[in-house]
């Protein structure tokens, strides 16, 4: 089975109204708690040109990126190890080294943790935030400009060049060794946007779920998208990697055009919200649902 289809078998099983955004939410009081947990496997999230400890503030940094999607403030980060039994002490003491690293770059404690045997290494992390008002990936409506963060491409870049034994550029490399989470923008954005999701799996699959979930059609400009400029010169197909990349951990979000000039950080507008359902380009292209799924072979079928 996919990832999305294992996904929609437990949102059915479990009839949970939070499952299927970045991060679950709960009202206490006059404010929202939000919670998510997301997990990093060596084998499959880890190639061999990051190090444990960037691998260690990685994995905070993917957690507090469901809280920033959210318009959360993060204030909690928790994690569990599973580790193989020959796991050497120089590993474990880099990944507590980026673990401490992440932690301290968004201001956020380390609440708890916990260890287990397993056949290979897993960090499973987890972080909770709280908000006035938070963003969901259900709330886009027609006559709304779509909008992304940052630049695009360079993860998926860095992990073609990988795969194919070649040289990968620092600036390449960097986004997806060092990735940062959005908070200053997503709690910016809690007051005026109208849907949020961060590209932790694709901007064209990070699209469609905001499609499916606000039930309306997206219409994107592919000249528009910020592509990486180095991105453009490696690979052959750049609008297709920007769409397909993961790991950005870029916030695509959804507002009225009259906000736009008082947002104070930088973003690009991509497309705009239409009546209708799906994605499609601006010459009535349909995008194609492109980016990384756990269990169904992720991305590796777009070449550089």
């Amino acid at each position: 089975m996919k990832e999305t289809e294992i996904i929609k078998l437990f949102q059915e099983e479990l009839k949970s109204k939070v499952l299927g955004d970045d991060a679950g939410f709960i009202k206490l009081g006059d404010r929202w708690l939000l919670l998510t947990n997301d997990m990093l496997v060596w084998r499959t999230d880890v190639p061999d040109f990051m190090t444990p400890e960037e691998a260690g503030a990685k994995v905070v940094t993917m957690n507090v990126s469901d809280i920033a999607a959210m318009g959360g403030k993060p204030i909690g980060f928790f994690f569990s190890l599973g580790l193989p039994r020959d796991i050497n002490e120089k590993t474990l003491r880099e990944i507590a080294k980026g673990i401490k690293r992440g932690t301290k770059r968004y201001n956020v404690e380390v609440l708890s943790g916990d260890t287990n045997e397993s056949n290979e290494l897993v960090i499973d992390g987890g972080a909770i935030g709280e908000a006035e008002r938070i963003l969901l990936r259900s709330g886009a409506k027609p006559g709304e400009v779509v909008c992304v963060t940052g630049d695009l491409g360079r993860p998926l870049t860095a992990l073609l060049l990988w795969l194919k034994g070649e040289k990968i550029p620092r600036e390449i490399a960097e986004k997806m060794k060092n990735p940062i989470a959005r908070v200053r923008e997503g709690l910016e954005l809690a007051n005026y946007a109208s849907s949020a999701i961060d590209i932790s799996d694709g901007l064209s699959k990070e699209l469609w779920e905001i499609s499916k979930a606000s039930k309306v059609k997206i219409v994107i400009d592919p000249n528009s998208l910020p592509v990486h400029e180095k991105v453009k010169e490696i690979v052959k197909n750049p609008v297709e990697v920007a769409l397909a990349s993961g790991e950005e951990f870029e916030l695509v979000f959804t507002i009225s055009q009259e906000y736009l000039d008082i947002l104070s950080f930088e973003f690009s507008i991509i497309g705009r919200v239409e009546k209708g359902e799906g994605v499609y380009t601006t010459t009535g292209e349909k995008v194609p649902m492109r980016g990384w799924e756990h269990f169904a072979g992720g991305n590796n079928d777009i070449g550089s």
